[in-house]
Order: structure tokens, then C-alpha cells, then sequence
């Protein structure tokens, strides 16, 4: 598409401001009045807003990460473009050493060549180097201590496009997280028996994430604050949540947003292969999965990822909140864009920057998903 003419575009800071924008080779060219023909008009009832960020999500539609075939990485990227999701960071989960290469090695062939729907950004390492004792939906027999080598042999097999990775830092993090941090990847606190003096190292040695905050982690004690306690007390910390108020109570969340600020939270949805289908049983990491009512469960229990899409979490938590719709946008645009340190090129509608966008009313449903100037969804 060439651009928008006289629409209502989100610039940020709360303020919506109607006029038209043009596009070339991807980019955000011009911002204000636009003398081009063949530009896209909207009903006066939508807004432009940045293309939503989802940095932790596994799968969708039948396809996982992990499942070694451009198709399903295709397939992924073509359904979250449903929700508004523009760009997102492909996630492994904790598998076999042999398994998680050939993920690996398949995402990175589907970045050399991938031109539908939401833009791969990289790669979330999401395990092996977790807690056994937060192991979650993860596999337990392939779960292995921190360890700097290992974490070299999966960057070589992704072609250096691991762009987060989950750990948990009790398990011999420390060496871990500083070659993370020398290297300009994001380390996420997750899967964790951190105490909150032991998160609170992590965060001096550079960590800025928290995956899925409340969910597989040591909670907060009167006597330990945990790795619940020590997110809330690191203000560089940004916390990931998975608002599909299953996941976490509103009052948790309500909890998150008073201890943490609309600033340092990230929307994540976590989504499973059973995202965008029915009810039923389905798979994660080998595991079979029973979704009921939308909750993704193991044959024990078990919380198994999500079916949550990015708009309905938006939408959750506008209404636990009761914010501004503009303000929740923030959740799933800049401040990913700033976890990820992508903040210069992705996240606000700037002349300069990509012309990733997202067309939606004040109620979140979505009516375009564009990136780079391509339409990749249309209601």
C-alpha cells in the first residue's frame, strides 16, 4: 500500500492526530500532508496505531515453533496477523538438544526467505536452561543447567537470530546472563526459583525481562519475596503477562500494574498451536494438550501456554484497568519495542520508521494488519 489519507493516526503520548501518511520501500516516508494518489482512506471510527509486538508466542493454527517446516512458520505468521500482530519472535520451548536444533535451523531458513504475514524478528529460547521445579508445560528430561557453550552451539544453529532467552539465573545463571547482555540479547527471568536478592543480581548484571510474570516462578512470601517480589522491586525489569485472565487473576494484575506502571509491561499471549481453534486435545513439546473453554491444560493440570489472541488481552485488560484504550496499545507496541531494543525502528508511527500498522476501534477488533507497507490481514 502507498499510505493512509486523512485517517486518525495514534503519534504517541496519548494523542491521536488526523492526517495522512505515505509510505516507500516499507518506511514511513512522510507524516502530515500527503499529495499522492491511490491512498487508503478509513471510516472516521478506526485509528492507526502501531503494529502489535508479540515476543513470546509459540504457535497458532495447528503450527508450533517447533515443528520443523517453513509451512508451519508461514502458517504461524499468517494467522496472528488476525490480531493485529505485525512482527513477533518465534518460540522454542525446552526439547531435546537434537530437536531444538532443527526449530532452530527452521526458523532461520524461514527468515532468509519469508515474505507473508507477521515478520519473524528472531528467535525466543524459551528453555532448556530452566528450573526443574517451574518447569511448567516445559519437558522435564531435557531440562539443563545455564550454561554459556550450549547457548553458542543453539545461536550458531539459528544463524545469530535468537533474540531472548528464558532462563532460570539460580541454575548457574550469572555467566549466562553476561554474555546475553555483551551480546545485545534480551534475558528473560523465567521458569525460575529465583529468591529476590537472586533476581535482583540478575537485573545489576544487565536481565530487562521477566517471562510471563506470576506463571512458573517462585511467588511472593511475607518472608521471601521470590522471583514475583524481586520483579515488582526492579524497575528496569519489564514483565511479561499473559492477560487472558486465566493465566492471572485481575487483581494480580492489578497488583502488577500498581507495583510496576503501565511502562514495564509487556503483553505477551503465549499462544499454542490450539490458538484460533476449537476446543479439543492437541500438542506441546510432545505433550498432549486438553483445551476446555479456551484453557490449555497437560493431562494433570497443568497450565500449556495459551489460546489467547494479542487484541482480546488488550481488551482484558482495558477492562480490568479501566485505561485508555491509547494506553494499552503501549502494552503491545513501544514497550516490547524497547524490551527488544527495536524501539528506533518499530513501536510509534515516526517518518523513518517501519510502516508497521494496525487498524482498530476503541474496542480492539482489528481491521488491517500491515507490515512494512504490505498488507498481511483485512477484515
Amino acid at each position: 500500500m502507498k499510505g493512509f489519507k486523512n485517517v486518525n493516526l495514534y503519534l504517541g503520548d496519548k494523542k491521536i492526530v488526523k492526517t495522512s501518511l505515505l509510505i516507500e520501500n516499507g518506511k514511513i516516508k512522510k507524516i502530515g500532508d500527503v499529495l499522492e494518489d491511490g491512498l487508503t482512506t478509513l471510516d472516521d471510527s478506526l485509528v492507526v496505531v502501531p503494529g502489535f509486538i508479540d515476543k513470546h508466542v509459540h504457535g497458532a493454527n495447528n503450527s508450533d515453533g517447533m515443528y520443523p517446516t517453513l509451512d508451519d512458520i508461514e502458517n504461524i505468521a499468517l494467522t496472528i496477523a488476525k490480531e493485529g500482530v505485525s512482527s513477533f519472535l518465534a518460540t522454542t520451548m525446552t526439547q531435546s538438544e537434537e530437536n531444538i536444533d532443527h526449530a532452530l535451523e527452521n526458523i532461520k531458513r524461514y527468515m532468509e526467505k519469508q515474505n507473508k504475514g507477521a515478520e519473524v524478528l528472531g528467535i525466543h529460547l524459551e528453555g532448556p536452561f530452566i528450573s526443574k521445579k517451574h518447569k511448567g508445560a516445559q519437558v522435564e528430561e531435557a531440562i539443563t543447567a545455564c550454561s554459556v557453550e550450549q547457548f553458542k552451539h543453539y545461536q550458531e544453529k539459528s544463524g545469530d537470530n535468537i533474540r531472548q532467552v528464558t532462563l532460570a539465573f539460580e541454575e548457574d545463571g550469572e555467566g549466562l546472563v553476561k554474555y546475553l547482555v555483551k551480546n545485545n540479547i534480551v534475558a528473560s527471568l523465567g521458569h525460575s526459583d529465583a529468591t529476590s536478592a537472586q533476581v535482583k543480581e540478575a537485573a545489576a548484571l544487565g536481565a530487562t525481562s521477566v517471562t510471563h510474570c506470576f506463571n512458573a516462578m517462585r511467588g511472593l512470601h511475607h518472608r521471601e519475596a521470590g522471583t514475583v517480589g524481586g520483579s515488582m522491586l526492579c524497575d528496569d525489569l519489564y514483565c511479561e503477562l499473559i492477560a487472558d485472565l486465566i493465566h492471572v487473576s485481575p487483581d494480580a494484575i492489578r497488583i502488577l500494574f500498581k507495583t510496576k506502571g503501565k511502562d514495564r509491561i509487556v503483553l505477551i499471549t503465549d499462544g499454542i498451536e490450539a490458538k484460533h481453534l476449537p476446543d479439543g486435545e492437541y500438542s506441546l513439546g510432545g505433550q498432549k494438550v486438553y483445551v476446555k473453554e479456551g484453557a490449555a491444560r497437560l493431562v494433570d493440570g497443568t497450565l500449556a501456554g495459551s489460546t489467547l489472541s494479542m487484541n482480546v488481552a488488550m481488551r482484558n485488560i482495558k477492562e480490568v484497568m479501566a485505561m485508555d484504550y491509547l494506553d494499552v496499545v503501549d502494552l503491545a507496541t513501544i514497550n516490547p519495542a524497547k524490551n527488544l531494543k527495536i524501539d528506533y525502528k518499530k513501536g510509534y508511527i515516526k517518518e523513518g520508521y517501519d510502516a508497521d500498522f494496525t487498524v482498530i476501534n476503541n474496542n480492539f477488533e482489528v481491521f488491517k494488519t500491515i507490515n512494512k507497507g504490505k498488507i498481511i490481514f483485512e477484515k
